[in-house]
């Protein structure tokens, strides 16, 4: 069994040392005036899981030195060092009863100050064992154990031997960008650059120039040569997000590009060799998108020869209570320090919620919890998740139903106005065209 250490903050601390090293053989006292000595002695042969912390109310500030120390070495337990007679101060009661395991009124009584150390650290370990199922991702740095990762992870396994293009599919906030670095990561490729492009978020009349390129004077302001995104990605892979907001008329140039391996910079007659791998990514049905003439069937053939897909967070039920304590873990740096974990009721809460912005929703409630709680276990509320009728939702929710309701009567409106034009019906609303797609196909509306 390894040597167990416990950390002794304080101006008192050398003479606190020497009584719990009489009464705690085997142990290794570390000793520290102030933060500055505690975080020097920190390394890593030296992480304590718990520490002795002299309260003096004239002092340094104790909360300051707890955030510091923990973070820097791991401290998961305190026991404050009081006077008697500081306990009739009310912010050292609340920050005893917030951040502290137990507490020792002085004079120093070691022997039955070592029964507590014994009981502290026996729950520092339980809490650093439970953690540790959640601190540590897999192979393809992914969490998750439910049947529909288990499937998820045998397909990356068998994807990241080819050099033959990806398609992912899965719902907005699932992972696909995760995934899509999973892949590369694990193939031969794991040395080259990783690009990642988010078609969507790229202006329709810059879309060219930034995948291909440009030459010096190819276009007003274009006063340098620019390597594009597919020649910056060569002996790597380019990660394209949202494929289906490609514009149709730059689908022939890529489709070009997937053919031959080259490419051509705008402004120039010259073709480049490229060797990048393509990872391709949507959250739309692009064989909808084909029907209705938005999307080359030929370019969706040679994006999928090997289909990946992301289950939404609402199928692996399995898994949110891990992903919650693997970010709780993640996180740990941001929380506030009084916060130590979840409740029963807001793990039960988010098994029960349906979680329509997945992952990413999950990761952006549990990191506003660890902030803003005030409990020392985070609640429903402050995951901003409620329980009515017995069944869970976001307070958001009717919000977002009434947003849903506006858009649709608004584009609805719009498109009537335009004769079901929807390049007039996009300038209108100040949208692009595949947003406005995007949109109506989200809203499940279509053109009369």
């Amino acid at each position: 069994m390894s040597q167990r250490e416990v950390l002794v903050l304080g101006q008192r601390c050398v003479g606190v040392a020497e009584e719990l090293t009489q009464a705690l053989p085997g142990w290794r006292v570390i000793t520290a005036h102030n933060v500055g000595e505690a975080l020097a002695s920190i390394g890593d042969l030296v992480r304590p899981i718990i520490g002795l912390i002299q309260i003096d109310v004239n002092d340094i500030d104790p909360l300051n030195a707890l955030e510091n120390i923990s973070v820097a070495a791991g401290v998961m337990e305190w026991i404050a060092l009081v006077e008697r007679e500081h306990l009739s101060a009310g912010q050292v009661c609340h920050f005893i009863s917030d951040h502290c395991y137990d507490f020792h009124t002085l004079p120093l009584d070691a022997s039955r100050l070592a029964i507590t150390l014994g009981h502290a650290h026996g729950r520092a370990e339980l809490r650093l064992r439970h953690s540790r199922q959640y601190s540590k991702p897999n192979q393809f740095n992914m969490v998750g154990s439910s049947e529909a990762m288990k499937k998820l992870f045998a397909s990356l396994g068998k994807v990241s031997g080819s050099d033959a293009p990806v398609l992912v599919h899965g719902e907005s906030g699932t992972g696909k960008e995760l995934v899509a670095k999973a892949v590369h990561m694990s193939s031969p490729r794991a040395d080259g650059p990783f690009v990642a492009v988010n078609c969507g978020a790229i202006p329709a009349h810059l879309v060219q120039t930034e995948l291909f390129g440009h030459e010096k004077g190819a276009f007003t302001g274009a006063h340098q040569r620019k390597i594009g995104l597919i020649e910056s990605s060569n002996g790597g892979t380019i990660f394209l997000d949202e494929i289906g907001d490609l514009p149709l008329d730059l689908q022939v140039n890529f489709l070009r590009f997937l053919q031959e391996k080259t490419i051509e910079r705008v402004g120039s007659v010259l073709r480049i060799g490229v060797d990048v791998r393509v990872i391709a990514a949507t959250h739309v049905d692009l064989g909808k998108a084909i029907a209705e003439k938005r999307f080359r069937e030929d370019l969706y053939y040679r994006l999928s020869v090997l289909v990946l897909s992301v289950p939404p967070l609402r199928e692996r039920c399995d898994d949110i209570e891990i992903l919650a304590r693997w970010c709780f873990n993640e996180f740990s740096v941001e929380k506030n320090s009084k916060v130590q974990g979840f409740s029963n009721k807001a793990l039960q809460v988010m098994r029960d919620y349906s979680w329509p912005g997945n992952v990413r929703e999950l990761i952006n409630r549990v990191r506003s919890a660890m902030v803003m709680s005030e409990s020392r276990l985070i609640l429903p509320e402050d995951l901003g998740l409620i329980v009515e009728n017995g069944f869970c939702d976001a307070t958001v929710h009717a919000l977002d139903v009434a947003r849903g309701r506006l858009e649709r009567s608004l584009i609805q409106q719009v498109l009537q106005l335009n004769k079901q034009n929807v390049a007039a019906t996009a300038r209108q609303l100040g949208l692009s065209r595949s947003t406005l797609y995007r949109m109506m196909n989200k809203l499940e509306l279509q053109k009369e």
